[in-house]
């Protein structure tokens, strides 16, 4: 039967809810000030070249129609995916949750001897906790995308899909590497070129020489076997190449069906997420080949509550998503909070809808009311999942979840008696007037009708009813 994701292990929950945390980050102006300069930056590269795409339309309704084919069939194409990756020569293993992830891949390094590994970004490893959990059995995990790298170094979360350091300036990150990169010149500048190589200085000797690499995946076609990495740094391909073991940690929903399916998606990803044509390395590899990169190919298949979400027919949905972080980068919300105050790996719209789907809605409560339901990521979405819906879904599911009545229940269900009886309702018309006693807005009213008008305006009630007015009349 389908399970959520266990508590204790991973970073699908936080420590605070989603007001709590938000109204934190609010109150950092250079939080606000960094996240709004990196959003209009990528907002604007990728309308650029979306609009050089004359077919962008009908792309969006394939890559929607992939997808729901995908999760229609997702048994079956994993099956032929597994078939395919073994009949190439790697190991294909099935996680049930983060739990038993972290404990195969584990396991997998120790066997090599190597108490270090390298890994590509992997949204993934983090929803796990694999870092975590390679530390704890004496396992060193090295990030090699810089913004990782940036993150890692600075022992902070990351808090966007696309680029983990976004809310860090230039001047932040020369003072972690200054202070936590072994070796680095302490004449280093804030200028951009000067620290990435910094970083590729620090990093040349670890691809040199560490046996084992984790990473992700974006993609996998179940007809071949073929996995796929796109990135743009080029760390992912020494990762992908150099070592001799190679393990990948892929959600379940992220097969497609066949190489043309791959096609539309990396014309949609590279130009949602980035605002590129295509990504500068995208790297593909098909289980074993002899005497050319890794000679050992692990793929662990992760559930970790995705069947949970598979099941529900509206919310499944979230499972569409290509993590190209469009949505973030359009939504009002998350401009102004940053990602931290999501509480989950997966911030912003998505993170919104799919985080609270994986744990439980219960467990991220809040998280589906963490939107003004503006729409700006539906119409961002490359393949059109209605987040807006998916986040009024998971608000009554919500709801329905509360076994006490709470304030606004009982709230409208006296509104709701109150207009099935006529009199009583005209009553209230009447009395609808006092309001006026409250103030401006109604910001005058008393606990805890004040809850109500801390957000929101109560309309002023007009001088005479449509009633009095027809009597008149």
């Amino acid at each position: 039967m389908p399970t959520t994701a266990p508590r204790g292990v991973g970073h699908l929950r936080g420590d605070q809810s989603f007001p709590a945390a938000a109204r934190r980050a609010l109150a950092d102006s250079q939080l606000r000030r960094n996240l709004g300069h990196a959003t209009a930056t990528i907002r604007a590269k990728s309308a650029a070249v979306i609009a050089e795409a004359p077919d962008w339309q009908q792309l969006r309704d394939a890559g929607a129609a992939i997808k729901a084919d995908v999760m229609a069939r997702l048994p079956e194409l994993l099956e032929q995916l597994e078939a395919a990756v073994t009949a190439a020569g790697g190991t294909v293993h099935w996680a049930a949750d983060a739990v038993e992830a972290n404990r195969i891949v584990t396991e997998l390094v120790a066997a090599t001897g190597s108490d270090r590994v390298i890994k590509v970004k992997s949204m993934a490893t983090q929803e796990i906790g694999l870092n975590e959990a390679l530390e704890a059995a004496g396992i060193t995990p090295v990030e090699t995308d810089l913004a990782e790298l940036i993150v890692q170094l600075g022992d902070d979360r990351p808090s966007h899909i696309l680029v983990p350091a976004i809310h860090r300036n230039r001047a932040e990150i020369r003072e972690i590497f200054l202070r936590e990169m072994p070796g680095v010149d302490p004449a280093l500048t804030d200028d951009p070129v000067a620290l990435a190589a910094a970083a590729r200085r620090y990093l040349r000797q670890t691809f040199l020489h560490t046996p084992v690499a984790v990473s992700g995946a974006n993609f996998a076609v179940a007809e071949t076997g073929t996995l796929v990495v796109v990135e743009s740094e080029g760390n992912g391909r020494m990762c992908l190449t150099l070592p001799e073991t190679l393990i990948t940690v892929m959600g379940v929903e992220k097969v497609v069906p066949t190489w043309r399916d791959l096609e539309v998606f990396l014309q949609l990803l590279p130009r949602a997420s980035t605002g590129e044509r295509m990504n500068p390395y995208t790297s593909m590899w098909t289980g074993v080949s002899p005497g050319d990169g890794p000679q050992q190919v692990h793929l662990v298949l992760l559930d970790n509550g995705r069947s949970a979400v598979l099941a529900d027919e509206v919310g499944r949905q979230a499972l569409h998503c290509i993590r190209c972080s469009a949505c973030l980068n359009v939504c009002p919300v998350y401009e102004r909070t940053g990602g931290h105050a999501y509480g989950s790996v997966y911030p912003g719209p998505i993170g919104a809808v799919l985080s609270p789907q994986l744990t439980g809605v219960e467990e991220n409560a809040s998280l589906p009311y963490a939107s003004s339901l503006c729409g700006a990521c539906y119409d961002a979405c490359p393949v059109k999942i209605n987040i807006p819906e998916l986040l009024v879904h998971l608000r009554a599911a919500h709801v329905t979840a509360q076994r006490r009545p709470t304030t606004e229940s009982i709230a409208m269900a006296a509104a709701a008696y109150t207009m099935d009886h006529p009199a009583l309702y005209a009553a209230a018309q009447r009395a609808a007037r006092l309001t006026r006693l409250a103030g401006r807005r109604g910001r005058g009213l008393p606990p805890p009708l004040s809850g109500w008008t801390i957000g929101r305006d109560l309309p002023q009630p007009p001088p005479q009813t449509f009633r009095e007015w027809w009597a008149e009349r």
